[in-house]
C-alpha cells in the first residue's frame, strides 16, 4: 500500500514538474516616448538617477548597438508591434490631423489586418494588454480610428492619441496653476479620467499590475505594453519641482521629469522582481521609440536628435531582464556587438513563447532570441533600412537632411532617394559620423546605395519628391 502511494505521489510531482516547465513566459515591453541613448543612468548619465530602471540593467543586458524603425513616434510603434517596416503600411511620420496625414501620403490609422504581435500571442492564449500612448490611430481630429482592442489586446488605457478607455493630462505649475493639455481629445473615446500629467505613468502601471494579477489569477500567460509619454515635450515634472526644474531651462526640465517617471516605474520593478513566481517566468524589454528632442535628451557621442536617420535619432538603448532565463554569467553585462533592431523583437518573442505563424504571416524581421537571452552574439544578416520623415527635410538646425539609410554589418550609409549625396561612416569605429568615407569606399557605396533604393522603391510610398517644397 505505501508502495502504490509514493508511485502515486511521485507520479504527480513528476506532472507537476512538468507543467511547471511547459509554462508559457510571460512579456512586458515597455517603450519610452522621446529618451535619448545616453539618459539613463545605466547608459552614462550623470545629470539624473534612474535607480529602478537601472536595477532591470542590474540584473539582465544592456544593449548598444540596438535600432528602432524610425526617427519618430507612430511609424516606430508600428515597426515594434508588427515586425515590418511601417513603410508598407504608409506610416512614415506621426500621425497628425487628416489633412496634414493626407498631405504627407498617410494614412490615418494602422491597418487592423497588419500583423500584429499582441494578436499572435492573444490567439495563442495570451491576455494582452496595452497601457500608455498608442498614436497608431485616434489623434486630433481622427475620431473614427479603430479601438485598440481591435489590434489583439484584451484590455487597454491610453493618453491623448489612442480610441478607448484614457487618462488626460493635467498641469501644475510653482504657483498652483492647473491647466489642461489637448482638450479636445474627450472626443476620442470614453471613458477618460483627467490627471496630473506628472503622475500618468502611476497610473498605466497600476492598472498594468491590475491587469497582470487577474491573467495569473486565470493562470494564463501574459504580453502587456507599457509605453508612458512622460519624457515627450511638454515638460511637467511634479510641481513641488516644477520651479527649481524650470529655472534650469528645458534640460533642466527634461532631467526631473525623466527622474519622475523612473520613481513611477519603482512599483512595477519591485512588482516583478519580488514575486517568485513573476521573477522567474516575466521577460522585461525596456527602449525608447526614437532619439530625444534638442536640448531635452541626450544621445552621448551619437549624432542627431528625433527625426534625424543620424544614430542619435534611431539608435535606442535597450536593456532585456529575465533571471529566469538568462545564466547568471549574463546578467549584469554588456553586449557592445551584437546589431539588430525592432522589427527583429517580434519574430524573436513568438519563438521565445513557441508562437507558430501562418505561412502568410509577413515579417521584415529576423529571430535573435538567443541574443536577446544572452546565449549568442549574433546579429542582422539583412541590412536595417530606413527613409526620413517626410515633413523633415531641414530639421533641428540640420539642413538638407539625407532621406535614406542602412546599416549593413559594420557600414552606415546616408544617401537622397535617387541615391546622391552619398555618406558612408564605420559605424563602429566612429560612432560619432564624423568622418565620411564615401570617396574612399567607392564599390561599397555603389552597392550599399542599390540597396537602399530598391528597398525605398519596393515599398508603398514613392510620392516623397512632391513634399519637398513643403520642407525647405
Amino acid at each position: 500500500m505505501k508502495k502504490i502511494l509514493y508511485l502515486i505521489v511521485y507520479a504527480f510531482f513528476l506532472c507537476g514538474c512538468a507543467g511547471i516547465e511547459n509554462k508559457k513566459p510571460n512579456i512586458i515591453l515597455i517603450f519610452i516616448d522621446d529618451m535619448g541613448w545616453a539618459d539613463l543612468s545605466c547608459f552614462g548619465n550623470v545629470d539624473a538617477q534612474t535607480p529602478n530602471i537601472d536595477k532591470l540593467e542590474s540584473e539582465g543586458i544592456c544593449f548598444e548597438q540596438f535600432y528602432v524603425n524610425s526617427p519618430i513616434c507612430s511609424p516606430s510603434r508600428v515597426a515594434i508591434s508588427t515586425g515590418t517596416y511601417p513603410q508598407r503600411w504608409n506610416i512614415t511620420s506621426y500621425l497628425a490631423h487628416r489633412d496634414l496625414n493626407h498631405e504627407r501620403s498617410m494614412v490615418n490609422w494602422l491597418d487592423p489586418s497588419a500583423p500584429m504581435l499582441a494578436r499572435r500571442l492573444n490567439n495563442a492564449g495570451y491576455a494582452t494588454g496595452h497601457f500608455g500612448k498608442w498614436h497608431m490611430g485616434g489623434q486630433r481630429d481622427v475620431t473614427d480610428a479603430p479601438y485598440i482592442n481591435e489590434y489583439g489586446f484584451d484590455k487597454s488605457l491610453t493618453n491623448f492619441e489612442g480610441m478607448g478607455a484614457k487618462l488626460l493630462p493635467l498641469t501644475k505649475d510653482e504657483s498652483g496653476k492647473v491647466g489642461q493639455i489637448w482638450k479636445k481629445a474627450e472626443m476620442l473615446g470614453k471613458p477618460f479620467r483627467w490627471m496630473q500629467r506628472s503622475e500618468i505613468t502611476t497610473g498605466f502601471i497600476d492598472s498594468a499590475v491590475n491587469f497582470i494579477d487577474e491573467a495569473v489569477k486565470m493562470q494564463k500567460p501574459f504580453y502587456v505594453n507599457i509605453w508612458p509619454d512622460d519624457v515627450h515635450s511638454p515638460y511637467w515634472p511634479p510641481f513641488e519641482e516644477y520651479g527649481v526644474a524650470k529655472a534650469s531651462g528645458k534640460r533642466g526640465l527634461y532631467l526631473a521629469v525623466l527622474e519622475a517617471m523612473d520613481q513611477q516605474f519603482g512599483k512595477l520593478v519591485d512588482y516583478i522582481q519580488t514575486n517568485n513566481e513573476l521573477r522567474n517566468n516575466t521577460l522585461v524589454l525596456f527602449c525608447s521609440d526614437n532619439g530625444p528632442e534638442l536640448g531635452a535628451g541626450r544621445a552621448g557621442e551619437l549624432k542627431g536628435y528625433k527625426t534625424h536617420l543620424y544614430e542619435g535619432g534611431i539608435r535606442s538603448s535597450l536593456i532585456v531582464w529575465g533571471p529566469g532565463f538568462m545564466s547568471e554569467k549574463v546578467q549584469g553585462t554588456r553586449n557592445k556587438r551584437s546589431v539588430f533592431s525592432a522589427i527583429d523583437l517580434a519574430p524573436s518573442l513568438l519563438e521565445f513563447t513557441g508562437t507558430k505563424s501562418p505561412d502568410s504571416f509577413i515579417t521584415d524581421g529576423e529571430c535573435h532570441i538567443q541574443t536577446i537571452l544572452g546565449e549568442a552574439n549574433s546579429s542582422r544578416k539583412s541590412p536595417i533600412f530606413y527613409s526620413r520623415p517626410p515633413d523633415r527635410k531641414n530639421y533641428y538646425n540640420f539642413k538638407n537632411l539625407p532621406d535614406l539609410a542602412m546599416r549593413e554589418g559594420d557600414w552606415k550609409l546616408l544617401c537622397d532617394y535617387d541615391g546622391s549625396r552619398p555618406e558612408l561612416y564605420n559605424i563602429v569605429n566612429d560612432p560619432g559620423e564624423s568622418q565620411n568615407l564615401a570617396e574612399v569606399h567607392v564599390g561599397r557605396v555603389e552597392e550599399m546605395t542599390q540597396k537602399v533604393v530598391s528597398w525605398y522603391r519596393s515599398m508603398p510610398v514613392l510620392e516623397t519628391e512632391k513634399h519637398e517644397a513643403s520642407n525647405q
